[in-house]
């Protein structure tokens, strides 16, 4: 089933995949890393002018690695506004995604937490850097085949 923006982006022959809707009835759009950038200012100048959140995660084991943003599009006297949710798939052996920094500033902090506990790396980010853990830490705690390093609690280091 197509929503009114996946409607949208087929008009302008923009490259997406509908999934569907979530729980609430927000759309949910794939796109690819290579078209997420000039998709992300199209949808600004469209209207959606607000990032909501960022987060990520990993899909399965040995699998992608996903980016999810949620987007509203806020405007004068509308009592709903629009929301919709994008995922960009990256592969696990290199996952790059461009940053969209430069299109909604609050996506910093949220795309640096990513990066650290997924690895996964946002190109043209002016600060990617771990946010969470230190920088000498070794690996990507959430994801799904990450084997935590022996260390004490500090309740057992007596």
């Amino acid at each position: 089933m197509q929503g009114n923006l996946s409607a949208w982006l087929v008009k302008h022959a923009l490259i997406h995949r509908s999934l569907g809707f979530d729980y609430q009835g927000i759309e949910t759009l794939q796109i690819k890393p290579g078209d997420w950038h000039s998709i992300a200012v199209i949808l600004y100048v469209y209207g959606y002018n607000y990032l909501r959140s960022q987060c990520a995660y990993d899909v399965a084991p040995g699998g992608l690695l996903a980016s999810v943003y949620h987007l509203t599009r806020i405007e004068y006297g509308v009592d709903q506004p629009e929301e919709v949710c994008i995922k960009v798939f990256a592969p696990r052996k290199d996952p790059r995604i461009p940053s969209v920094f430069w299109v909604w500033k609050s996506v910093d902090f949220q795309e640096r937490e990513s990066y650290d506990m997924l690895g996964i790396s946002y190109d043209n980010h002016p600060r990617l850097k771990r946010i969470l853990m230190p920088e000498s830490w070794i690996g990507w705690p959430l994801r799904k085949d990450y084997i935590a390093p022996n260390f004490y609690e500090i309740q057992d280091a007596h």
